[in-house]
């Protein structure tokens, strides 16, 4: 287990949020996240609930713009929020916003030059998740996760994959099916090659159609967002579960964009949502 780096701590509502960093066997790089630990008495463990976060973003957007420290205070939920992909000299990068350093859509990637550092399937599943155990009082048999956008689809589908590890799954505006949308063909065709089976395991419907099963999911999705129609498509996860009998409580909001002033205005509902569950 890699050494912690303190980057950053502060108070906040009676805990600490920190940020740390770490060198990651799985990326082969240094890897920064950031976490919130409200206050507890000694040798208390506590729930934890993961917020990964969409393209372009690091720890630091939800961090900074999420407001969910009030709350997560007062029902003692630790909150973790990895970055989005390795980064860094030497780590490889796209031209594109939605591909490359910023854009590790929650994969293992196997094409080159991808495959080294591109390993964020793992990073979240195995390696990180230990390291908080380890260092933080992480309660490890009450967890939850969810995210935005490429967050959105990395909580669906790392959720569905492990519904004993995560005891619920939430999402703001996910990418539901990368099969199905331009991001998707471009993120996983290039991390994954052209075999669309391979891309399976990182689709939520094609998860779900292939006999993955959770409890239940909550999804917020706003009206006004731009990429609504032609790269979330929540439609197709509405199709999927309702074939599968998984209850989904989609709530469209009208007139909410993609933005974190629809995260923040929603965010006390999902970490409501996933405390009556932990």
């Amino acid at each position: 287990m890699s050494a912690l780096n303190i980057v950053s701590e502060n108070r906040a509502f009676g805990g600490v949020q920190g940020v740390y960093s770490h060198a990651s066997a799985e990326t082969k790089t240094d890897m920064m996240f950031a976490v919130f630990v409200p206050d507890h008495p000694v040798g208390e463990k506590l729930p934890v609930l993961w917020f990964l976060s969409g393209l372009t973003c690091t720890h630091a957007n939800v961090m900074d713009k999420g407001e969910y420290r009030r709350l997560a205070s007062e029902l003692g939920l630790i909150i973790v929020c990895p970055d989005t992909s390795p980064r860094g000299e030497g780590v490889p990068d796209d031209d594109g916003y939605d591909m490359g350093q910023g854009a590790g859509f929650y994969v293992d990637a196997t094409e080159e030059p991808w495959a080294t550092n591109f390993r964020m399937r793992s990073y979240i599943e195995l390696e990180l998740l230990a390291l908080v155990a380890q260092q933080f009082p992480a309660d490890t048999e009450r967890q939850s996760i969810f995210g935005h956008s490429m967050g959105g689809h990395g909580a669906l589908t790392i959720g569905l994959r492990n519904p004993d590890r995560f005891k619920s799954v939430s999402a703001f505006a996910p990418i539901v099916s990368p099969l199905n949308c331009s991001w998707g063909h471009k993120a996983l065709g290039g991390y994954l090659g052209t075999d669309q089976s391979t891309w399976r395991d990182y689709d939520a419907c094609a998860l779900i159609e292939d006999g993955a099963r959770v409890t239940d999911i909550l999804v917020d999705q706003g009206t006004a967002d731009q990429f609504l129609d032609e790269q979330l498509k929540p439609n197709l996860l509405v199709e999927a579960c309702e074939r599968a009998a998984i209850p989904l409580t989609l709530n469209m909001r009208e007139g909410y964009d993609h933005s974190y002033f629809t995260i923040s205005t929603f965010m006390d509902d999902h970490l409501r949502w996933h405390a009556e569950r932990l």
